[in-house]
């Protein structure tokens, strides 16, 4: 079993920045991420990192930065030139043994 516990979401101006963080409960050897979720839309994946290999959404790409550090189990998600339609419940995603484990994830507004 994997517990996953993000922070760092809440309001902000378009154009403004937010870091969230996620920690596990234990070492993630491959795969951890962000997933987010909008009213009315489905989950869909933000950035993914598995060992050597980033994977973004073309909606975020060059705006945010997924980072890992796997000493502490936490991978972060630095979200910069936010915009309205980032806004959204952000998911951390984690893979570990067979299957994969989810947050209860924090919400993330931009708005003026």
């Amino acid at each position: 079993q994997v517990q996953l516990v993000e922070s760092g979401g809440g309001l902000v101006q378009p154009g403004g920045s937010l870091r969230l963080s996620c920690a596990a409960s234990r070492t993630i050897i491959y795969t951890m991420g962000w997933y987010r979720q909008a009213p009315g839309k489905q989950r869909e994946l933000v950035a993914v990192n598995s060992g050597t290999t980033t994977t973004y959404a073309e909606s975020v790409k060059g705006r945010f930065t997924i980072s890992r550090d796997n000493a502490k189990n936490t991978v972060h998600l630095q979200m910069n030139s936010l915009k309205p339609e980032d806004t959204a419940v952000y998911y951390c995603y984690a893979f570990f043994s067979v299957r994969g484990y989810w947050g209860q994830g924090t919400q993330v507004t931009v708005s003026s």
